[in-house]
């Protein structure tokens, strides 16, 4: 047994009762912390597997769209998704495609469940935008005006106020509110940036033949 010098036997002597006082303290402490580390490592490759998952489901869907354009396997690839994956970016985006296919079949009423979806799930506001935006579309081709104007009405990005404007106005001439209409075709003129000059043009045909109604 090897001999300690009595200044080192009482450095010994010291960390063992320091030990015998402290060691289940320690021992929790760095149990939780690999524990911890642990847990993020885990984490981390879940979060990577579920995000490369809906990746590929979101491949799946784009080739579904290139090549058949069938809303039902649109729809079939949109909802693993939207269910498997509803809190990733593809999810709310899937959504968006299956809703313009069921528009394109018809389908109105399943379009504007995909995009009422979005609506409630989707984190990002310019998707939320672009969804409401659709949405207003669909319930004017159902003849559902105030609805319509309920979505168009809500708050929305500065960037999407001309087009809201310009839709505003579309369900307000089709309601028979013509000055209303009106009024909305000008501020959607008023709004839209010189980049889309060609589209103010065509706002600025609508208010034209509204006044032209009116003579």
């Amino acid at each position: 047994m090897a001999a300690y010098n009595p200044e080192e036997q009482e450095k010994i002597e010291g960390l063992k009762a320091w030990w015998t006082a402290h060691g289940n303290t320690v021992i929790i402490i760095l149990t939780t912390l690999i524990a911890t580390i642990v847990g993020i490592q885990a984490w981390n490759y879940y979060t990577r597997q579920q995000a490369q998952q809906a990746a590929d489901l979101f491949t799946v869907l784009q080739q579904q769209v290139e090549k058949s354009g069938d809303p039902v396997k649109i729809n079939d690839a949109a909802y693993l998704l939207m269910e498997g994956f509803p809190s990733s970016g593809y999810a709310a985006r899937a959504a968006l495609i299956a809703a313009q296919a069921n528009v394109n079949a018809g389908d109105l009423a399943e379009a504007s469940g995909k995009l009422q979806w979005i609506l409630d799930h989707s984190k990002e506001p310019e998707l939320k935008d672009i969804a409401r935006l659709r949405l207003a579309r669909v319930l004017l081709d159902e003849q559902k005006y105030d609805e319509a104007l309920r979505h168009l009405n809500a708050a929305h990005g500065e960037s999407f106020a001309g087009l809201y404007a310009d839709m505003k106005g579309d369900v307000l001439a089709a309601s028979g509110s013509i000055e209303e209409a009106r009024a909305a075709y000008q501020q959607a003129i008023d709004k839209l940036s010189e980049g889309r000059s060609a589209y103010q043009n065509i706002v600025q045909m609508k208010l034209d033949g509204l006044r032209s109604h009116a003579e």
